[in-house]
């Protein structure tokens, strides 16, 4: 048995594919990777510059995946290739403390405040998002002293055990795995309930709130297709969990410093402190955040935050363990660093201009072929349903003609523009997408949308 490795690399990315399926599981590292939603070939890149992303063949296409979040300001940003090449330069990892990390702290609590809240006044670093959310919920835990957690159906959180799980019968049943080698007895700590539904979250307070240490969510879901929240509900949450003792932890990996300086918090925040100038505060405070994706401007980086009294039961000052060798690494950090810094509110408004155009364009394309469909949208974070009524929770999602989404990205694919491979993603754009980029997609868009309106439910 030879363990020589090739050293021709792949022509094709077919020939990639199979090769990789020859020593990776599924032949990926991350399973929407394999395009198991929409069929066919996934395309193995090897470059990205701007708005575009260029693989093993050497074809170019127009991105909005865009690393699924972080290439905000567009993909290899030289301010943002400079700072990383000076840090590794320095060496890749240390073990220990840099002043960096400090600095990186510095800016999210400044960016995280609004009409004089700021509600992050400690900050601990970490490598992803699943990272980051299973460390609120040991750290809600501590706080406490309970054990249940509550999440809604469709909210993501990462693999961590306690998160794979799936709703039971009822509103406020115990769940029920959902992945295998998740136990019953660690899913049974998690209580799903449907999103959009306080009469739910209240219900199972009054059924669990003893024993309910926190509640976790999306401050807004992207993870089966966008979904806001609807008026209020943010708010109820905090209140509800409040009114109980447990914490209410405010998940922003996908929406941090992307829809808006300070995330989505930020945003319902400022669309408050607009309605009633009178009171400008910010109208529902989370107890704990969790970031990732921009924070790291690509790299693996994520954190948690909140107030110094839940922040400091972490070790070393508290009982609560977490460590990490990885943890504030210099050369993720600064990626972040230099991300941070560029988003500025001109690449704010750049996002929301081309997300509006491609949205509305996406729309009326699906339209124009009698397409039945709602665009959702969460700050320039967008998607569509086809449906003909705005999806409020999880199952509404999951009732939709989602078997029209496959054809649509095939051609939009075909035509140089790549997607998100699952109709339950979101629309990522930067800030790298120009005017002729943009024009370029609108291009696209009729003959998607006529392969989706072409298509037939599955027998």
């Amino acid at each position: 048995m030879s363990n020589s490795t090739p050293t021709t690399a792949p022509a094709t990315n077919q020939e990639s594919f199979d090769r990789a399926r020859g020593v990776l599981p599924g032949g990926v590292n991350s399973p929407v990777r394999a395009f198991g939603s929409v069929g066919g070939t996934p395309r193995f890149y090897v470059k990205a510059s701007g708005s575009y992303v260029t693989d093993v063949e050497g074809r170019s296409y127009i991105d909005l995946v865009n690393s699924w979040g972080p290439a905000i300001l567009g993909h290899a940003h030289p301010e943002v290739i400079d700072a990383v090449q000076q840090a590794a330069s320095r060496g890749l990892g240390f073990g220990a403390s840099t002043p960096a990390e400090t600095e990186l702290a510095e800016l999210v609590r400044a960016r995280i405040s609004v009409g004089g809240v700021s509600p992050i006044e400690r900050l601990r670093l970490v490598s992803t998002g699943t990272e980051a959310t299973m460390t609120a919920i040991r750290l809600a835990r501590g706080a406490t002293g309970r054990r249940l957690l509550v999440k809604f159906a469709g909210h993501y959180h990462g693999h961590s055990d306690g998160l794979l799980a799936e709703a039971g019968s009822g509103l406020a049943t115990l769940s029920m795995p959902g992945s295998a080698g998740v136990t019953a007895e660690t899913a049974a700590q998690t209580l799903v309930i449907e999103y959009n539904n306080v009469a739910a979250l209240e219900q199972v307070f009054a059924e669990h709130g003893h024993d309910i240490a926190g509640v976790i969510f999306e401050a807004a879901a992207a993870n089966m297709g966008v979904l806001a929240p609807q008026p209020g509900f943010n708010e109820a949450i905090v209140r509800i969990a409040h009114e109980h003792g447990a914490l209410a932890i405010s998940d922003e990996v996908l929406t941090g410093f992307r829809v808006d300086p300070a995330g989505y918090w930020g945003l319902d925040a400022r669309a408050a402190a607009a309605a009633t100038p009178e009171t400008p505060d910010a109208r529902w405070v989370p107890d704990l955040f969790t970031f990732g994706k921009v924070i790291g401007g690509g790299m693996p980086l994520a954190a948690l935050g909140g107030s110094a009294r839940i922040m400091e039961l972490l070790a070393p000052l508290g009982p609560v363990y977490q460590a990490g060798t990885l943890s504030g690494n210099p050369v993720a950090v600064a990626a972040g660093l230099a991300t941070l810094r560029l988003a500025a509110d001109a690449v704010y408004s750049r996002l929301n201009q081309v997300a509006e155009t491609l949205s509305t364009e996406t729309s009326a394309a699906l339209s124009a072929e009698g397409v039945e469909h709602v665009v959702q949208h969460a700050g320039n974070l967008f998607s569509f349903a086809f449906t003909p009524t705005e999806p409020m929770n999880f199952a509404d999602v999951k009732a939709q003609q989602g078997y029209r989404y496959a054809p649509f990205f095939h051609s939009m694919l075909e035509s140089g523009v790549s997607l998100p491979p699952s109709v339950f993603e979101a629309w990522f754009v930067s800030a790298a997408h120009d005017d002729g980029v943009v024009s370029k997609i609108v291009e696209a868009l009729p003959a998607a949308a006529k392969a989706a309106a072409a298509a037939s439910a599955p027998q």
